[in-house]
């Protein structure tokens, strides 16, 4: 059993090489995104996550998707987890990973070149129920704040082919299987 985290900035390719990897070990993909737009509907759950310190988006998400993650691990699947994780959520993705006797892979996808990066993010439409498009003010903020984990296994550039990323993690994935 494997637990893949794809991990980086918004636009930098994470749910595309998440979804390499689940096809890969066909398997489940959970994303954070997803889970959260989940909870978008039920105000009352938004202004107690917003009144959270630190903020319960991040960290609500992430316990769904660590929830979800070790039922997929019990009963004998690998799982693909796909979010903007940060070093405490890579070493969490680990300990779960380890808690349920299964191998982790930490991918971290990134782009380099900041044209390239707002080039990807102007007129991305990822279409999840209940969830906001970014735009690339906020992506912007992101990278410029963002502290990169460095517990990582492999480093994906997006500016590197589609096909080419594909290959590597496949390759990655099958060093571990």
């Amino acid at each position: 059993m494997l637990l893949v985290l794809v991990t980086g900035l918004p636009a930098t390719g994470k749910s595309t090489m998440a979804t390499v990897a689940a096809k890969e070990l066909g398997s489940a993909l959970l994303g954070h995104d997803w889970a959260m737009s989940g909870l978008r509907p039920y105000r009352e759950l938004q202004e107690s996550l917003d009144g959270m310190l630190p903020s319960g988006h991040r960290v609500v998400g992430w316990s769904i998707m660590w929830a979800l993650a070790r039922a997929q691990l019990r009963i004998g699947s690998s799982v693909v987890l796909d979010g903007v994780a940060r070093a405490p959520e890579v070493a969490g993705s680990r300990q779960v990973a380890a808690d349920e006797g299964a191998r982790c892979l930490v991918v971290m996808t990134r782009c380099a070149d900041a044209d390239v990066h707002r080039a990807r993010v102007d007129g991305r439409q990822r279409q999840i129920p209940n969830w906001y498009e970014l735009d690339w003010e906020h992506v912007a903020r992101s990278r410029a704040s963002w502290v990169a984990p460095e517990d990582v296994d492999i480093v994906l550039e997006a500016t590197d082919s589609v096909d080419a990323n594909a290959d590597a993690l496949r390759a990655a994935i099958g060093s571990l299987s």
